[in-house]
This record gives C-alpha cells, structure tokens and sequence, in this order.
C-alpha cells in the first residue's frame, strides 16, 4: 500500500476529516488533499508528526510493513503498555492485525473507564 492510501485508511479508521487533519499538521486542506491524491508527499517533518498522530511506525506509514510487522507492533505494544494483562498470545495465532489493533485499543479504553493510568 502506497503513503497515499495508507493516509487516507489511517485518517479514516480514526474518524478524522481532511480539515482536522489538516489543522493538526498547520496545513490546508488542499495539501492533504495532494497528499491523499499523490500528487504531494510529505517532508519528514510533516511525517513524523502523521506517524504520532496515528500512532505508528514511519515505516508503516510509507507501506513498508507487512500485517505481520503490524501485528507484532501491536502485540508489543499490548505487552509493554499493560504489562499486569496476562494474555495468552498462543491462543491468539488466528487474529489479524486489525484484530489486535481492537485488543490493545478495547484494553486502553477499558483501564480508562477505571480511571487507571496507561
């Protein structure tokens, strides 16, 4: 998956417009527009921001991992973040990326209902 694509799926997954995106990274809407067509790429900068605000590697970003590299991420992630979550990752072979993408966030939002820190 090209940049382009891969910021529109990311900006989409998390709800956000062109316009909100735009105001996080202080540029038009045209620009992520451009970015979005491909007809405009980001500087480094401008990337390392997006990978923050979506919360993954810049290597993902530019499509450079795999479900797999993805998966992992969020595994460890999950084990690093929660570390007091006994999870039995064995029996979870069969998820996908997207699937322990919803773990980790469905574990974050549930310590937060608690008011517990992450």
């Amino acid at each position: 998956m090209k940049f382009n694509d891969r910021l529109m799926q990311l900006r989409k997954e998390k709800k956000l417009s062109r316009e909100d995106l735009a105001t996080k990274l202080g540029v038009s809407y045209s620009t992520i527009a451009k970015y979005e067509s491909g007809t405009r790429e980001p500087d480094l900068k401008t990337l390392e921001i997006i990978s923050d605000i979506f919360d993954v590697s810049l290597d993902y970003l530019l499509g450079k991992n795999s479900d797999e590299d993805r998966l992992e991420y969020y595994k460890n992630k999950i084990t690093t973040e929660f570390p007091d979550i006994d999870l039995m990752f064995k029996d979870m072979e069969s998820l996908t990326a997207e699937d322990m993408k919803e773990v980790y966030e469905y574990i974050k939002f549930k310590k937060s209902q608690k008011g517990e820190k992450e």
